[in-house]
Protein backbone atom coordinates (compact mmCIF):
# COMPACT_ATOMS: atom_id res chain seq x y z
CA UNK A 1 0.00 0.00 0.00
CA UNK A 2 2.87 2.51 1.00
CA UNK A 3 4.53 1.37 -2.51
CA UNK A 4 1.48 2.65 -4.39
CA UNK A 5 1.29 5.71 -2.49
CA UNK A 6 4.57 6.57 -2.88
CA UNK A 7 4.37 6.17 -6.98
CA UNK A 8 0.59 7.68 -6.42
CA UNK A 9 2.66 10.75 -5.26
CA UNK A 10 5.62 10.26 -7.74
CA UNK A 11 3.44 10.29 -10.70
CA UNK A 12 1.65 13.55 -9.39
CA UNK A 13 4.73 15.53 -8.47
CA UNK A 14 5.79 14.42 -11.70
CA UNK A 15 2.61 16.30 -13.69
CA UNK A 16 2.91 19.38 -10.81
CA UNK A 17 6.38 20.30 -12.20
CA UNK A 18 5.57 19.47 -15.62
CA UNK A 19 2.59 22.38 -15.39
CA UNK A 20 4.60 24.88 -13.04
CA UNK A 21 6.92 24.62 -16.29
CA UNK A 22 4.31 25.41 -18.49
CA UNK A 23 3.17 28.15 -16.52
CA UNK A 24 6.16 29.63 -15.92
CA UNK A 25 6.79 29.45 -19.71
CA UNK A 26 3.90 31.43 -20.58
CA UNK A 27 4.36 34.14 -17.77
CA UNK A 28 8.14 35.08 -18.98
CA UNK A 29 7.28 34.94 -22.94
CA UNK A 30 3.62 37.37 -22.37
CA UNK A 31 4.19 40.14 -20.58
CA UNK A 32 0.40 40.65 -20.16
CA UNK A 33 -0.41 36.96 -18.92
CA UNK A 34 -3.50 36.75 -17.25
CA UNK A 35 -4.28 37.30 -13.60
CA UNK A 36 -5.44 33.59 -13.66
CA UNK A 37 -2.31 32.50 -14.97
CA UNK A 38 -0.32 33.52 -11.84
CA UNK A 39 -3.38 32.42 -9.58
CA UNK A 40 -2.63 28.84 -11.35
CA UNK A 41 1.35 28.58 -10.77
CA UNK A 42 1.09 29.70 -7.36
CA UNK A 43 -1.70 27.13 -6.56
CA UNK A 44 0.73 24.36 -8.61
CA UNK A 45 4.12 25.22 -6.68
CA UNK A 46 1.89 25.29 -3.42
CA UNK A 47 0.63 22.05 -4.11
CA UNK A 48 4.44 20.84 -5.10
CA UNK A 49 5.60 22.47 -1.59
CA UNK A 50 3.33 19.86 -0.05
CA UNK A 51 4.12 16.82 -1.37
CA UNK A 52 7.78 17.31 -0.75
CA UNK A 53 7.53 18.89 2.36
CA UNK A 54 3.97 17.63 4.03
CA UNK A 55 0.85 19.71 4.34
CA UNK A 56 -1.08 20.31 7.46
CA UNK A 57 -4.49 20.27 5.18
CA UNK A 58 -3.30 17.39 3.09
CA UNK A 59 -3.52 19.49 -0.62
CA UNK A 60 -2.91 17.36 -3.72
CA UNK A 61 -2.97 17.29 -7.17
CA UNK A 62 -2.22 19.53 -10.01
CA UNK A 63 -3.57 22.02 -12.59
CA UNK A 64 -2.88 18.99 -15.35
CA UNK A 65 -4.97 16.59 -13.33
CA UNK A 66 -7.43 18.79 -12.45
CA UNK A 67 -8.36 19.61 -16.25
CA UNK A 68 -8.05 15.89 -17.05
CA UNK A 69 -10.65 15.23 -14.92
CA UNK A 70 -12.97 18.35 -15.55
CA UNK A 71 -12.55 17.28 -19.49
CA UNK A 72 -13.92 13.31 -18.40
CA UNK A 73 -17.02 14.97 -16.36
CA UNK A 74 -18.58 16.93 -19.11
CA UNK A 75 -20.30 15.86 -22.31
CA UNK A 76 -17.31 16.67 -25.13
CA UNK A 77 -19.03 17.45 -28.42
CA UNK A 78 -17.79 14.77 -30.71
CA UNK A 79 -16.59 16.89 -33.53
CA UNK A 80 -14.24 18.29 -30.94
CA UNK A 81 -12.69 15.49 -30.64
CA UNK A 82 -9.67 14.49 -33.03
CA UNK A 83 -10.85 11.07 -34.93
CA UNK A 84 -7.07 9.68 -34.16
CA UNK A 85 -6.40 10.98 -30.50
CA UNK A 86 -10.04 11.25 -29.35
CA UNK A 87 -9.11 13.83 -27.62
CA UNK A 88 -10.20 17.95 -27.49
CA UNK A 89 -8.52 19.47 -30.26
CA UNK A 90 -5.82 22.11 -29.84
CA UNK A 91 -5.01 23.31 -33.17
CA UNK A 92 -7.69 21.78 -35.30
CA UNK A 93 -6.74 21.54 -39.49
CA UNK A 94 -8.52 20.55 -42.58
CA UNK A 95 -6.85 17.45 -43.96
CA UNK A 96 -7.28 17.48 -48.17
CA UNK A 97 -10.50 15.00 -47.68
CA UNK A 98 -12.45 17.56 -45.80
CA UNK A 99 -12.23 15.66 -42.40
CA UNK A 100 -10.60 17.91 -39.35
CA UNK A 101 -7.62 16.40 -37.01
CA UNK A 102 -5.63 17.71 -34.41
CA UNK A 103 -2.25 18.84 -35.93
CA UNK A 104 0.19 16.95 -34.18
CA UNK A 105 -1.75 13.72 -34.50
CA UNK A 106 -2.56 13.71 -38.59
CA UNK A 107 1.28 14.85 -39.10
CA UNK A 108 2.55 12.15 -37.39
CA UNK A 109 0.01 10.29 -39.53
CA UNK A 110 1.31 11.94 -42.78
CA UNK A 111 5.25 12.05 -41.56
CA UNK A 112 4.77 8.21 -41.15
CA UNK A 113 4.05 8.05 -45.09
CA UNK A 114 0.68 7.39 -45.09
CA UNK A 115 -1.20 9.46 -48.07
CA UNK A 116 -4.36 8.03 -47.24
CA UNK A 117 -7.02 9.80 -44.60
CA UNK A 118 -7.69 7.71 -41.54
CA UNK A 119 -11.34 8.10 -41.00
CA UNK A 120 -12.36 7.83 -45.28
CA UNK A 121 -9.46 5.91 -46.20
CA UNK A 122 -9.21 8.44 -49.45
CA UNK A 123 -6.37 8.73 -51.29
CA UNK A 124 -4.93 12.29 -50.68
CA UNK A 125 -4.62 14.77 -53.50
CA UNK A 126 -2.37 16.49 -51.43
CA UNK A 127 -1.04 16.71 -47.78
CA UNK A 128 -1.92 20.38 -47.07
CA UNK A 129 -3.27 21.49 -43.26
CA UNK A 130 -5.94 23.97 -43.74
CA UNK A 131 -6.45 25.67 -40.39
CA UNK A 132 -10.00 25.08 -39.31
CA UNK A 133 -10.52 28.34 -37.18
CA UNK A 134 -14.38 28.11 -37.20
CA UNK A 135 -13.95 24.69 -35.09
CA UNK A 136 -10.79 26.21 -33.02
CA UNK A 137 -12.61 29.30 -32.03
CA UNK A 138 -16.12 27.08 -30.80
CA UNK A 139 -13.30 24.66 -28.87
CA UNK A 140 -12.18 27.94 -27.03
CA UNK A 141 -15.58 29.33 -26.15
CA UNK A 142 -16.69 25.42 -24.98
CA UNK A 143 -13.34 25.05 -22.87
CA UNK A 144 -13.81 28.97 -21.04
CA UNK A 145 -17.75 28.49 -20.67
CA UNK A 146 -16.44 25.05 -19.04
CA UNK A 147 -13.55 26.57 -17.29
CA UNK A 148 -11.45 24.09 -18.71
CA UNK A 149 -7.71 24.32 -19.97
CA UNK A 150 -6.34 22.53 -22.55
CA UNK A 151 -2.23 21.35 -22.28
CA UNK A 152 0.03 23.37 -24.26
CA UNK A 153 1.75 22.26 -27.36
CA UNK A 154 5.07 22.66 -26.15
CA UNK A 155 6.31 18.78 -26.06
CA UNK A 156 5.26 17.57 -29.26
CA UNK A 157 5.83 13.87 -28.18
CA UNK A 158 3.75 13.75 -24.93
CA UNK A 159 0.75 15.84 -27.16
CA UNK A 160 0.88 12.91 -29.27
CA UNK A 161 0.35 10.21 -26.51
CA UNK A 162 -3.37 8.97 -27.38
CA UNK A 163 -5.92 7.46 -24.21
CA UNK A 164 -5.78 4.54 -26.50
CA UNK A 165 -1.72 4.26 -25.97
CA UNK A 166 -2.40 5.37 -22.37
CA UNK A 167 -4.77 2.94 -21.97
CA UNK A 168 -2.91 0.17 -23.64
CA UNK A 169 0.26 0.75 -21.55
CA UNK A 170 -1.73 0.17 -18.39
CA UNK A 171 -3.11 -3.17 -19.58
CA UNK A 172 0.38 -3.84 -20.46
CA UNK A 173 1.46 -3.07 -17.19
CA UNK A 174 -1.13 -5.20 -15.34
CA UNK A 175 -0.12 -8.06 -17.79
CA UNK A 176 3.59 -7.82 -17.04
CA UNK A 177 3.22 -6.63 -13.54
CA UNK A 178 0.77 -8.88 -11.84
CA UNK A 179 -0.56 -11.95 -14.25
CA UNK A 180 -0.40 -15.47 -12.52
CA UNK A 181 0.78 -16.73 -15.95
CA UNK A 182 4.69 -16.32 -16.88
CA UNK A 183 3.86 -16.87 -20.27
CA UNK A 184 1.77 -14.23 -20.20
CA UNK A 185 4.18 -12.30 -18.15
CA UNK A 186 6.99 -12.88 -20.98
CA UNK A 187 4.40 -12.31 -23.67
CA UNK A 188 3.48 -8.05 -22.20
CA UNK A 189 7.19 -7.99 -21.87
CA UNK A 190 7.49 -8.79 -25.74
CA UNK A 191 4.77 -6.41 -26.66
CA UNK A 192 5.94 -3.83 -24.91
CA UNK A 193 9.24 -3.95 -26.56
CA UNK A 194 7.67 -3.81 -29.61
CA UNK A 195 5.25 -1.04 -28.55
CA UNK A 196 8.16 1.09 -27.73
CA UNK A 197 10.34 0.57 -30.81
CA UNK A 198 7.65 1.36 -33.57
CA UNK A 199 5.80 3.90 -31.52
CA UNK A 200 7.72 6.87 -30.43
CA UNK A 201 4.74 8.73 -29.17
CA UNK A 202 4.64 5.54 -26.67
CA UNK A 203 7.50 6.15 -25.54
CA UNK A 204 6.20 9.09 -23.60
CA UNK A 205 3.25 7.35 -21.93
CA UNK A 206 5.94 6.33 -19.36
CA UNK A 207 6.37 10.46 -18.00
CA UNK A 208 2.83 10.32 -16.31
CA UNK A 209 4.43 6.98 -14.80
CA UNK A 210 7.53 7.00 -13.67
CA UNK A 211 6.93 4.75 -11.01
CA UNK A 212 6.34 2.09 -12.94
CA UNK A 213 9.54 1.24 -14.10
CA UNK A 214 10.01 -0.45 -11.23
CA UNK A 215 7.01 -2.43 -11.66
CA UNK A 216 7.92 -3.43 -15.14
CA UNK A 217 11.48 -4.26 -13.69
CA UNK A 218 10.07 -6.61 -11.15
CA UNK A 219 9.44 -9.11 -13.60
CA UNK A 220 12.88 -10.25 -13.64
CA UNK A 221 12.60 -11.07 -10.19
CA UNK A 222 9.57 -13.24 -10.41
CA UNK A 223 9.76 -17.62 -9.86
CA UNK A 224 10.24 -18.97 -13.27
CA UNK A 225 11.57 -15.80 -15.36
CA UNK A 226 14.37 -14.63 -13.20
CA UNK A 227 17.69 -15.55 -15.34
CA UNK A 228 15.32 -15.96 -18.51
CA UNK A 229 17.93 -14.80 -21.46
CA UNK A 230 15.01 -13.83 -23.40
CA UNK A 231 13.03 -11.78 -20.71
CA UNK A 232 16.43 -10.02 -19.99
CA UNK A 233 16.96 -8.90 -23.56
CA UNK A 234 12.97 -7.61 -24.33
CA UNK A 235 13.84 -5.69 -20.98
CA UNK A 236 16.97 -4.50 -21.95
CA UNK A 237 15.86 -2.97 -25.45
CA UNK A 238 12.56 -1.77 -23.61
CA UNK A 239 14.94 0.52 -21.40
CA UNK A 240 16.53 1.65 -24.38
CA UNK A 241 13.32 2.16 -26.34
CA UNK A 242 12.33 4.60 -23.44
CA UNK A 243 15.27 6.14 -22.97
CA UNK A 244 15.78 7.50 -26.50
CA UNK A 245 12.32 10.29 -25.11
CA UNK A 246 14.68 12.85 -23.38
CA UNK A 247 12.15 13.21 -21.07
CA UNK A 248 12.68 9.79 -19.89
CA UNK A 249 16.49 9.76 -19.07
CA UNK A 250 16.24 11.14 -15.99
CA UNK A 251 13.32 8.50 -14.81
CA UNK A 252 15.23 5.89 -16.16
CA UNK A 253 18.15 6.86 -14.73
CA UNK A 254 17.19 7.80 -11.17
CA UNK A 255 15.80 4.15 -10.51
CA UNK A 256 17.35 2.00 -8.41
CA UNK A 257 17.06 -0.52 -10.59
CA UNK A 258 17.50 0.44 -14.50
CA UNK A 259 21.35 1.01 -14.69
CA UNK A 260 22.29 -1.92 -12.74
CA UNK A 261 20.16 -4.27 -14.77
CA UNK A 262 22.01 -2.56 -17.90
CA UNK A 263 25.29 -3.91 -16.36
CA UNK A 264 23.61 -7.31 -15.37
CA UNK A 265 23.29 -7.78 -19.39
CA UNK A 266 26.56 -5.95 -20.43
CA UNK A 267 27.73 -8.95 -18.39
CA UNK A 268 25.92 -12.31 -19.13
CA UNK A 269 23.19 -11.52 -21.67
CA UNK A 270 23.23 -12.07 -25.42
CA UNK A 271 25.20 -10.55 -27.59
CA UNK A 272 22.15 -8.58 -28.28
CA UNK A 273 21.42 -8.12 -25.11
CA UNK A 274 25.09 -6.65 -24.44
CA UNK A 275 24.58 -4.67 -27.41
CA UNK A 276 21.34 -2.92 -26.78
CA UNK A 277 22.62 -2.71 -22.75
CA UNK A 278 25.48 -0.63 -24.20
CA UNK A 279 23.56 1.41 -26.55
CA UNK A 280 20.95 2.47 -24.15
CA UNK A 281 24.17 3.30 -21.36
CA UNK A 282 25.00 5.28 -24.96
CA UNK A 283 21.72 6.89 -24.35
CA UNK A 284 21.39 7.84 -20.46
CA UNK A 285 24.34 9.24 -20.63
CA UNK A 286 23.29 12.25 -22.39
CA UNK A 287 22.03 13.22 -19.04
CA UNK A 288 25.00 14.40 -17.22
CA UNK A 289 24.32 12.92 -13.80
CA UNK A 290 23.64 9.66 -14.90
CA UNK A 291 27.16 9.93 -16.46
CA UNK A 292 28.74 10.00 -13.20
CA UNK A 293 25.95 6.84 -11.96
CA UNK A 294 26.68 5.30 -14.42
CA UNK A 295 30.57 5.38 -14.33
CA UNK A 296 30.12 4.81 -10.50
CA UNK A 297 28.14 1.32 -10.72
CA UNK A 298 30.67 -0.19 -12.62
CA UNK A 299 29.64 -0.42 -16.22
CA UNK A 300 33.25 0.69 -17.54
CA UNK A 301 34.75 -2.88 -17.13
CA UNK A 302 32.01 -4.61 -19.22
CA UNK A 303 31.75 -1.95 -21.78
CA UNK A 304 35.54 -2.48 -22.56
CA UNK A 305 35.17 -5.86 -22.40
CA UNK A 306 32.24 -5.92 -25.33
CA UNK A 307 34.93 -2.73 -27.08
CA UNK A 308 37.37 -5.70 -27.01
CA UNK A 309 35.03 -9.33 -28.06
CA UNK A 310 31.52 -8.09 -28.91
CA UNK A 311 30.18 -8.37 -32.54
CA UNK A 312 30.73 -5.75 -35.17
CA UNK A 313 27.42 -3.88 -34.24
CA UNK A 314 27.70 -4.36 -30.61
CA UNK A 315 31.77 -2.99 -30.62
CA UNK A 316 29.83 0.42 -32.03
CA UNK A 317 27.91 0.33 -29.21
CA UNK A 318 30.19 0.00 -26.43
CA UNK A 319 32.31 2.61 -27.85
CA UNK A 320 29.30 5.48 -28.72
CA UNK A 321 29.06 4.57 -24.66
CA UNK A 322 32.32 4.69 -23.39
CA UNK A 323 33.21 7.98 -25.62
CA UNK A 324 29.80 9.58 -23.75
CA UNK A 325 30.90 8.11 -20.59
CA UNK A 326 34.19 9.61 -20.76
CA UNK A 327 32.81 12.80 -21.05
CA UNK A 328 33.03 13.31 -17.42
CA UNK A 329 36.19 13.56 -16.17
CA UNK A 330 35.50 11.21 -13.25
CA UNK A 331 35.20 8.01 -15.96
CA UNK A 332 38.18 8.63 -17.54
CA UNK A 333 40.81 7.07 -15.01
CA UNK A 334 38.34 4.03 -14.92
CA UNK A 335 38.70 3.50 -18.43
CA UNK A 336 41.99 3.75 -18.20
CA UNK A 337 41.94 1.39 -15.75
CA UNK A 338 40.21 -1.16 -16.93
CA UNK A 339 42.51 -1.30 -19.94
CA UNK A 340 40.43 0.71 -22.81
CA UNK A 341 43.76 1.93 -24.48
CA UNK A 342 44.92 -1.17 -25.36
CA UNK A 343 42.13 -2.04 -26.60
CA UNK A 344 41.59 0.71 -28.42
CA UNK A 345 45.12 0.58 -30.15
CA UNK A 346 44.29 -2.81 -31.40
CA UNK A 347 41.08 -2.26 -32.73
CA UNK A 348 42.83 0.77 -35.23
CA UNK A 349 46.33 -1.82 -35.89
CA UNK A 350 43.18 -4.54 -36.63
CA UNK A 351 41.43 -1.93 -38.54
CA UNK A 352 38.19 -3.30 -37.32
CA UNK A 353 36.86 0.26 -35.29
CA UNK A 354 39.16 3.06 -36.12
CA UNK A 355 37.21 5.94 -36.28
CA UNK A 356 35.52 5.10 -33.04
CA UNK A 357 39.31 4.09 -31.08
CA UNK A 358 40.74 7.44 -32.43
CA UNK A 359 38.11 9.36 -31.07
CA UNK A 360 37.99 7.95 -27.38
CA UNK A 361 42.17 8.25 -27.52
CA UNK A 362 41.76 11.67 -28.43
CA UNK A 363 39.47 12.47 -25.29
CA UNK A 364 41.65 10.51 -22.91
CA UNK A 365 44.64 12.00 -24.12
CA UNK A 366 44.35 14.82 -21.48
CA UNK A 367 44.88 11.87 -18.65
CA UNK A 368 48.69 11.55 -18.22
CA UNK A 369 48.60 7.72 -17.24
CA UNK A 370 46.36 7.03 -20.92
CA UNK A 371 49.56 9.24 -22.54
CA UNK A 372 51.72 6.85 -21.27
CA UNK A 373 49.90 3.94 -22.15
CA UNK A 374 49.76 5.04 -25.67
CA UNK A 375 53.09 5.97 -26.05
CA UNK A 376 54.76 2.86 -24.53
CA UNK A 377 52.09 0.89 -26.87
CA UNK A 378 52.03 0.78 -30.89
CA UNK A 379 50.44 4.38 -30.15
CA UNK A 380 53.40 6.41 -31.85
CA UNK A 381 53.44 4.07 -35.19
CA UNK A 382 49.65 4.33 -35.21
CA UNK A 383 48.67 7.69 -35.06
CA UNK A 384 51.68 8.57 -37.16
CA UNK A 385 50.77 6.51 -39.89
CA UNK A 386 46.70 7.48 -39.62
CA UNK A 387 47.96 11.39 -40.24
CA UNK A 388 50.16 10.08 -43.69
CA UNK A 389 47.96 7.79 -44.81
CA UNK A 390 43.84 8.41 -43.82
CA UNK A 391 41.93 10.17 -46.47
CA UNK A 392 39.36 11.04 -43.21
CA UNK A 393 39.77 14.76 -41.67
CA UNK A 394 38.27 13.76 -38.47
CA UNK A 395 40.64 11.03 -38.38
CA UNK A 396 43.63 13.24 -39.05
CA UNK A 397 42.22 15.69 -36.38
CA UNK A 398 41.99 13.07 -33.30
CA UNK A 399 45.17 11.54 -34.60
CA UNK A 400 46.96 14.76 -34.48
CA UNK A 401 45.45 15.23 -30.60
CA UNK A 402 47.44 11.72 -29.72
CA UNK A 403 50.55 12.76 -31.43
CA UNK A 404 50.33 16.44 -29.72
CA UNK A 405 49.93 15.08 -26.41
CA UNK A 406 52.38 12.15 -26.73
CA UNK A 407 55.07 15.15 -27.70
CA UNK A 408 54.24 16.65 -24.71
CA UNK A 409 54.58 14.12 -21.99
CA UNK A 410 57.72 11.95 -23.51
CA UNK A 411 59.93 13.76 -25.46
CA UNK A 412 61.68 10.25 -25.79
CA UNK A 413 59.51 10.20 -28.85
CA UNK A 414 60.42 13.21 -30.29
CA UNK A 415 63.30 12.34 -32.60
CA UNK A 416 61.17 9.78 -34.21
CA UNK A 417 58.15 12.20 -34.69
CA UNK A 418 61.14 14.33 -36.11
CA UNK A 419 62.21 11.97 -38.63
CA UNK A 420 58.87 10.93 -40.21
CA UNK A 421 58.27 14.59 -40.41
CA UNK A 422 61.57 15.12 -42.24
CA UNK A 423 60.81 12.09 -44.80
CA UNK A 424 56.41 12.58 -45.19
CA UNK A 425 55.93 16.48 -44.07
CA UNK A 426 52.19 16.15 -42.97
CA UNK A 427 52.23 17.54 -39.76
CA UNK A 428 53.47 20.97 -41.75
CA UNK A 429 50.62 19.82 -44.05
CA UNK A 430 48.30 19.61 -41.43
CA UNK A 431 49.33 22.82 -40.02
CA UNK A 432 48.09 24.80 -43.03
CA UNK A 433 45.32 22.56 -44.05
CA UNK A 434 43.33 20.91 -41.22
CA UNK A 435 40.36 21.36 -39.23
CA UNK A 436 41.30 24.03 -36.55
CA UNK A 437 41.72 22.05 -33.91
CA UNK A 438 44.28 19.86 -36.08
CA UNK A 439 46.05 23.38 -37.44
CA UNK A 440 46.85 24.00 -33.74
CA UNK A 441 47.92 20.84 -32.30
CA UNK A 442 50.10 20.36 -35.27
CA UNK A 443 51.40 24.35 -34.96
CA UNK A 444 51.77 22.96 -31.51
CA UNK A 445 53.69 19.71 -32.64
CA UNK A 446 56.56 21.99 -35.12
CA UNK A 447 57.03 24.56 -32.33
CA UNK A 448 58.11 21.44 -29.68
CA UNK A 449 60.16 20.09 -32.53
CA UNK A 450 61.82 23.62 -33.84
CA UNK A 451 62.78 24.35 -30.22
CA UNK A 452 64.48 21.03 -29.33
CA UNK A 453 66.19 20.99 -32.19
CA UNK A 454 67.58 24.66 -31.02
CA UNK A 455 68.47 23.55 -27.72
CA UNK A 456 70.45 20.47 -28.93
CA UNK A 457 71.97 23.06 -31.58
CA UNK A 458 72.83 25.13 -28.68
CA UNK A 459 74.23 22.96 -26.39
CA UNK A 460 76.75 21.50 -29.05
Amino acid sequence: MAKSEAGEAAACAAELRRELRRLVRVISDDAGAATETYEEAAVALAALRDLKFGSSNGRRGSSFSKERRKEESVQIPVHFLCPISSEIMRDPVVLASGQTYDRPFIQEWLNSGNRTCPQTQQVLSNTTLTPNHLVRSMISEWCIEHNITLPSLDNQEECLVTKNERSAFSQLLEKISSSSSTVEQKQGVRELRLLTKRNRSFRAVIGDKPDSISELLGVLSVPGLRGDLEVQEDMVTTILNLSIHDSNKKIVGDNPKAIPLLIEALKSGTMEARSNSAAALFTLSSHDTNKLKIGEMGAMKHLVDLLEQGSPNAKKDAASAIFNLCMAHENRARAVQEGVVNVALKAIVDQSLVDESLAILALLSSDQEAVEEISEGDGLPCVLRIIRESSCGRNKENAVVILFSICMYDRTKLKEVGDDEKMNGKISWLAQNGTSRARRKASGILEKLRRTMHNKHYSC
